[in-house]
């Protein structure tokens, strides 16, 4: 089975402005509500693709009942912890000239939550796959992914972590699967500047002498370029197509990937349909379809 964690869901309110203009009154053109987190994000996708999760996560109040409806009523298991105060994260995406976000904090997460998480965790098994994606909470440890995978490392989980600099680093000696870092934050956790695809495979190379397995760096429209665990060096471009939603891409290529692998256990395969799925969702309004990832796939 597939788990996901989303430490900190939201209700993704995205609306359309033609021209925003701070300081005064702007009206909608579009209106859309999304059950957004990262991890959320890849079980609506691997769903999309054909393969079971479960939703782990924290919800809180009448926002944290639409978005555990809402993550349901797509098909997808959850397995949520309620949380005594407080309400889970609205969102609120614009998108108008430039793409606009204000994010929320989110509700406390007190001790005894995060015991529960643990205690669902401990009940993973050899072959599971487990997703850990985005940020931390302020409200939860600062180390909760190295917690968790030292919790189960001996437990020969499969690991897929997006995340970044010392929160990525902190987990590379539990040798996850997979992790996914851009190009930019590939630098960023080097202190380097990455000019070419040398240094893309350079410092990818370094995160796999860390413990990384696989090591799969995106570069927008540039595509990805993947360091396999069998030290083959993979390349993918990128359809053609008018980017037109940034939200969920990362997390809608990571799926991918994870599905691909599972279903073929094939590198070369897992990237194609990690870059269609990827692509699907920066060329939709939501998450990318099935027909729109199928017709990207024809084309890489």
């Amino acid at each position: 089975m597939i788990y996901t964690v989303t430490f900190n869901p939201a209700l993704d309110y995205v609306v359309g402005v033609e021209h925003l203009i701070t300081g005064q009154v702007n009206r909608t053109v579009s209106e859309e509500v999304f059950y957004g987190g990262k991890g959320i994000n890849v079980s609506v996708l691997l769903k999309t693709l054909g393969l079971d999760s479960i939703a782990l996560g924290f919800i809180a109040g009448f926002t944290g009942d639409e978005i555990e409806q809402g993550v349901k009523s797509q098909g997808i298991q959850t397995d949520f912890i309620r949380l005594p105060k407080g309400i889970s994260r609205i969102n609120l995406k614009i998108k108008s000239d430039n793409e606009t976000e204000i994010n929320a904090n989110g509700p406390s997460i007190p001790e005894t939550a995060i015991q529960e998480l643990y205690e669902k965790l401990d009940k993973l098994e050899e072959g599971d796959s487990l997703v850990l994606a985005g940020s931390i909470p302020n409200t939860l440890p600062d180390d909760i992914y190295e917690q968790i995978m030292k919790r189960l490392y001996e437990k020969s989980i499969r690991f897929v972590v997006d995340a970044t600099n010392d929160l990525l680093k902190n987990v590379l000696k539990y040798k996850p699967f997979l992790i996914k870092p851009n190009n930019h934050e590939l630098g960023e956790m080097f202190g380097v500047t990455i000019e070419n695809e040398e240094d893309i495979i350079k410092y990818a190379r370094e995160l796999q002498n860390m413990g990384a397995r696989n090591v799969l760096v995106s570069m927008a429209g540039d595509g990805a370029i993947l360091l396999d665990e069998n030290n083959i060096v993979h390349r993918m471009g990128v359809p053609k197509g008018k980017v037109v939603n940034s939200v969920g891409a990362g997390d809608s290529m990571v799926a991918g990937f994870l599905a691909g692998y599972i279903q073929t256990g094939d590198y070369n395969k897992a990237l194609c349909l990690g870059t269609a799925s990827g692509s699907a969702t920066a060329f939709s309004l939501g998450l990318g379809s099935k027909e729109l990832i199928n017709s990207l796939l024809q084309e890489l």
